[in-house]
């Protein structure tokens, strides 16, 4: 089960607004998520994480790999 919400919480925050160059604190990393999933909901964040997929895949996978970290490191 945490394995399926790390995917959704990190999906969450690819989708976001937050980039990695702010340096997000881990308080910011979890109201970023939280806002971002309520505002798109659970597949409104898959969506746009295969958007951007599709059309930036090179740009994607950088943003992917920070995401799950910081999601790993805000959620600990």
């Amino acid at each position: 089960m945490n394995a399926i919400i790390d995917d959704v919480r990190s999906e969450a925050l690819f989708a976001s607004d937050v980039q990695r160059s702010q340096q997000p604190t881990p308080e910011l990393i979890r109201a970023a998520v939280t806002a971002t999933v309520d505002r798109l909901g659970e597949s409104g964040c898959a969506e746009r994480v295969a958007q951007e997929f599709g059309e930036h895949p090179d740009c994607a996978i950088g943003r992917m790999r920070w995401a799950r970290g910081a999601v790993q490191m805000a959620f600990a």
